[in-house]
């Protein structure tokens, strides 16, 4: 599974980045998650299934 953070976003006080995860679906297609975050949770999603 790929994973990849992508950009870091600024607003205001908050630290924000988004990150892209590959996910294999049912049809072995891959489908592509995008999300904005906090970096400090970012890892926590990436690891998730």
């Amino acid at each position: 599974m790929a994973k990849k953070t992508v950009a870091t976003l600024q607003t205001g006080s908050k630290k924000l980045t988004k990150a892209i995860k590959m996910i294999r679906g049912k049809s072995n297609a891959y489908v592509f998650s995008e999300k904005i975050l906090p970096s400090d949770h970012v890892n926590d999603w990436l690891s998730k299934k």
